[in-house]
């Protein structure tokens, strides 16, 4: 079976490079639910992902050439889109937030309710943070990425990075401490 899906991903490939229609279509009827909820994850709302996801599938169609058949293809798929959607993130938030201007604080290693938090609830609340706060968490805490693997990709120090976790680390606990007061009636 994973011969003939095999088979089927390299006719739709090679259909999609002749210029037909029903190959990209097919391509990307394939992949874009599943892409947009990449983009989803980078974007502040739904309009900005949609834009995303049609500047990615651009790049996908454009770089398509440039597919080996190395690795999954899914795999090289979604990296058009996670890198698309952090250089629009980056485009954006460049005149908004100097990242080179953060302090090196707020570094704290105790275990708190944020630690504590399902990741759906946690990405929730992380949509409130500035765009490059939540850029770097999102990719560190969520997507897995290392601080190193993170300022590579945003153009930023190492240091910068696990300056921007931390700083989004801190302001995040202290919205779910305020949220906590809140629903306990003790902040009205």
């Amino acid at each position: 079976m994973q011969a003939n899906a095999l088979i089927v991903q390299t006719q739709l490939i090679e259909g999609c490079l002749k210029g037909d229609r029903r190959s990209q279509k097919l391509l990307y009827d394939t992949f874009s639910p599943r892409m947009f909820k990449v983009c989803l994850r980078f974007a502040k709302n739904q309009v900005d992902a949609e834009d995303i996801l049609q500047e990615s599938f651009v790049k996908l169609f454009n770089s398509l050439n440039r597919y080996r058949g190395e690795g999954s293809f899914e795999g090289w798929v979604r990296r058009i889109f996670v890198n698309t959607a952090i250089e629009h993130i980056r485009k954006r938030s460049l005149n908004a937030v100097s990242y080179e201007h953060l302090e090196n604080s707020l570094i704290d290693h105790q275990t708190t309710p944020l630690e504590k938090l399902y990741l759906e609830d946690l990405v929730k609340i992380a949509e409130q943070l500035s765009d490059g706060y939540q850029t770097v968490f999102r990719q560190y805490a969520v997507e897995g990425y290392s601080h190193k693997e993170i300022a590579h990709r945003l153009g930023i120090t190492e240091s910068t990075s696990k300056s921007q976790y931390s700083r989004g680390k801190a302001i995040l606990r202290a919205l779910i401490i305020a949220e906590r007061a809140k629903e306990a009636g003790l902040n009205r």
